[in-house]
């Protein structure tokens, strides 16, 4: 994404979860990722996203290929804006004898969902396995986002 228009910020700020996503480029999130998380920098004065919760994915051409790194500086970023971060919640996968390439976190990371695609391959060619993954981390955060809401509207004061 090149642009956020107003409604994008609007929908971003409604929202009770925000998922960060970006290629892993050189050991780190992509320019145009920083350039978008620069760009929340008003949203951190105000404090608009404190509360929300939030998770990560990434993709990068080797299986290692510094993912910790993008995923991390996703934390951060979600830290600086006071929201609450939300794992993978998935064992590794592909790492046992009866484990396969075609496991659910196959690359075994756990902050958040990784995938690995060849140099030069296309977007639609995602391994099966880590787009499993990725749906499973959206899944997730659904699930926490709706036990939040819940939580948050059983402590609101009764007027």
């Amino acid at each position: 994404m090149d642009t956020i228009d107003e409604a994008g910020w609007a929908a971003l700020d409604a929202a009770h979860a925000i998922v960060f996503g970006a290629p892993t480029y050189m050991g780190t999130a992509s320019a145009a990722f920083h350039a978008f998380a620069e760009s929340t920098s008003r949203r951190f004065l105000r404090q608009t996203w404190h509360d929300k919760l939030a998770a990560g994915f990434t993709n990068s051409g080797d299986k290692a290929g510094d993912k910790a790194s993008t995923l991390g500086y996703f934390q951060t970023l979600a830290a600086q804006h006071g929201m609450t971060w939300v794992n993978l919640g998935l064992k590794s996968g592909w790492n046992t004898a009866r484990g396969s390439e075609h496991d659910m976190n196959r690359l075994g990371f756990h902050d958040g969902a990784a995938a690995q695609s060849l140099l030069g391959s296309r977007p639609d060619d995602v391994h099966a396995a880590d787009l499993a993954t990725a749906e499973h981390l959206g899944r997730r955060v659904a699930e926490q986002a709706t036990i939040f809401v819940a939580g948050r509207a059983a402590l609101a004061p009764v007027s």
